[in-house]
C-alpha cells in the first residue's frame, strides 16, 4: 500500500504541475526563443514529484563538475528513475539522448524538443545514427550539457552491463569532458518491470572528469569510463566480468547500435 500511496504522490505532483508548466512556458520560449524559464520550471517539477514520492537524493562527488564547459554526463542505468533524479540535480541546463517516441507526448514532447533534447532513432539506420551524433555535437558546442546512459538500455539485475560505443565517437569528436556517474538506490524504488514507486535514498555520485583527449580509441575510452563507474558502485552493482570471445565481441559492437 505505501508503494502505490508514493505512486500516486509521485504521479499527481507530474500531472498537475507538467501540464501547466508547458501551457505556460510553451508560449513563452516560442515568443521570446529563450528556453531557460521553461527548463528550470520543468526541472522543478520533476523534482517535486520525485520529493512528494519521498525519495530523498543524496549527492556525492559534485565538486567534480568542472565550471564553465558543457560536459557529457554518462551514468549507468538500473531504473526509470533514473534520469528524473539524475537531471534536476545538474546544476547547468542540460539535454539527453531519448527514444524518438517519447517526443509525441503531447505538451511533453514540444517541451523536450524546445529544450534540445535529442531522440534517438531504434534501429540501424546509418543515416538516423548520423543525425543523432550531428544533433548531440550541436547541443555540446552550443554550451548545453548531454546526459547518456551507455548502456543504452536498463539493467535487468541492477549490474552494470556491456556499454555501446556510439555515446564514445560523440565525446572523441566534440571533446567534451565525460562526468562519468554512478546512480545507486534507485535499483530498489523502481524496479524494471514494476509500475510502483518505492520511497528510498538515491544516491548520485559524480566522478572526477575524463578527458577524451587522453584517449587514442574510442574502446580505451569506453574501458576507462566503465571501470570509473564500476569501481563506485556497490558491491551487488558492479559488473560481472566477462572473459575471452565474449569480452571481444562486447568491445567491437558496431556504431550503428550503439544508440539503441
Amino acid at each position: 500500500m505505501r508503494n502505490l500511496f508514493a505512486t500516486v504522490k509521485l504521479l499527481v505532483a507530474w500531472v498537475t504541475l507538467g501540464p501547466l508548466v508547458g501551457l505556460i512556458g510553451i508560449p513563452w520560449t516560442l515568443a521570446t526563443k529563450n528556453i531557460t524559464w521553461l527548463y528550470w520550471a520543468s526541472m522543478w517539477v520533476t523534482r517535486a514529484g520525485i520529493r512528494a514520492s519521498g525519495i530523498t537524493v543524496r549527492k556525492v562527488g559534485f565538486e567534480n563538475i568542472p565550471a564553465g564547459r558543457a560536459c557529457i554526463f554518462m551514468s549507468n542505468h538500473v531504473s526509470n528513475l533514473d534520469p528524473p533524479v539524475l537531471m534536476p540535480a545538474i546544476p547547468t541546463r542540460s539535454s539527453v539522448l531519448l527514444k524518438k517516441e517519447l517526443m509525441g507526448i503531447p505538451i511533453l514532447g514540444t517541451a523536450m524538443r524546445l529544450g534540445g533534447f535529442i531522440p534517438v532513432e531504434r534501429g540501424h539506420r546509418r543515416d538516423a545514427a548520423q543525425q543523432t551524433v550531428a544533433a548531440a555535437t550541436k547541443v555540446i558546442r552550443d554550451g548545453v550539457n548531454i546526459v547518456v546512459f551507455p548502456e543504452g538500455t536498463r539493467s535487468i539485475d541492477g549490474r552494470l552491463a556491456a556499454f555501446k560505443k556510439g555515446p564514445f565517437f560523440l565525446a572523441m569528436g566534440t571533446g567534451a569532458p565525460i562526468i562519468p556517474v554512478a546512480i545507486s538506490g534507485t535499483e530498489t524504488m523502481l524496479r524494471k518491470g514494476s509500475s510502483l514507486v518505492t520511497a528510498g535514498v538515491a544516491t548520485i555520485e559524480m566522478l572526477p572528469a575524463i578527458d577524451p583527449a587522453n584517449y587514442t580509441s574510442r574502446e580505451a575510452l569506453m574501458t576507462a569510463v566503465r571501470e570509473a563507474i564500476a569501481a563506485a558502485l556497490p558491491v551487488g552493482m558492479k559488473p560481472v566480468v566477462t572473459t575471452g570471445a565474449r569480452a571481444s565481441a562486447t568491445a567491437n559492437t558496431e556504431i550503428l547500435a550503439s544508440l539503441e
